[in-house]
């Protein structure tokens, strides 16, 4: 057992009971952050993601808070993605330079999503005037947007185990501006990304990338966070906690990227 490891499991559960946030966005670069190999931190970060998330969604699904209709929808765009993304992997074999991509590209997603959660509010706003003064246009595309947003999670998520939470939240807040609560919204947002984190990471798994001792010491703290997490999500301010989380996003996305460049 590694108190550290457990102790960064803790953080990343709590928080992605509370806003469905701290799965990709905090664990990976926590991970790179301590010297585990990027494509080791996205594949194992995978498999926490769905582990911890599935613990969240079983508490969720019996307060009735997962919307399943908007959930298949965005199956329906983010698996077959996914599954394009891990065969181009599978074919197109990381080297040094590549690894150091991989790196930047989970830094600029971390940032993509600060920036994301930091303006949630603008874009709801946007959606829920359209959906209003639009109402039979903005609907008509609800569904098409929905897949298609599916299609970019499944992408991102595969390559960088980044973007399931806070882009999810984000795009729904937007599509979706009447029918979601704040905690409707981050309960149906953590249900697509379950089955997503786990094709992706049997893919990450079969090519080797999952270190499963890291992994269940992480775990040992996420567990039990996301519950406590899960149950006080209803009780803390929404605009506090995401400011608040895209400010440290946004800190750890650029400590991550000048990381890459001082490597070279």
């Amino acid at each position: 057992m590694d108190i550290s490891l457990t102790l960064m499991g803790v953080v990343s559960g709590l928080l992605i009971g509370l806003t469905g946030v701290g799965g990709g966005a905090i664990m990976t670069p926590l991970l790179i952050s301590v010297g585990v190999p990027p494509l080791t931190a996205v594949g194992t970060d995978l498999w926490f993601a769905a582990v911890t998330k599935s613990v969240s969604t079983g508490f969720s699904n019996k307060l009735g808070l997962v919307d399943w209709q908007i959930t298949k929808r965005l199956w329906l765009g983010s698996l077959p993605a996914s599954f394009v993304v891990l065969v181009l992997m599978a074919s197109l074999p990381l080297e040094g330079v590549s690894v150091t991509f991989l790196e930047r590209s989970v830094a600029t997603m971390v940032l993509i999503t600060a920036i994301g959660l930091a303006f949630k509010s603008v874009f709801h706003s946007t959606g829920r005037e359209l959906r209003v003064s639009h109402e039979i246009s903005f609907k008509a595309t609800q569904r098409p947007l929905t897949i298609l947003s599916g299609i970019g999670l499944g992408c991102i998520v595969t390559s960088t185990s980044v973007g399931a939470g806070a882009l999810g939240v984000v795009v729904l807040s937007y599509l979706y501006p009447l029918r979601m609560t704040p905690r409707r919204l981050v309960s149906t947002d953590i249900a697509h990304a379950i089955p997503l984190a786990l094709f992706a990471g049997f893919g990450h798994a079969f090519a080797g990338n999952v270190d499963l001792r890291l992994l269940l010491n992480i775990l040992a703290g996420s567990i039990p966070a996301v519950l406590a997490g899960t149950a006080l999500a209803s009780r803390i301010s929404d605009p506090i906690l995401r400011y608040g989380l895209a400010a440290v996003l946004f800190v750890v996305g650029m400590r991550l990227l000048f990381s890459s460049f001082n490597g070279l």
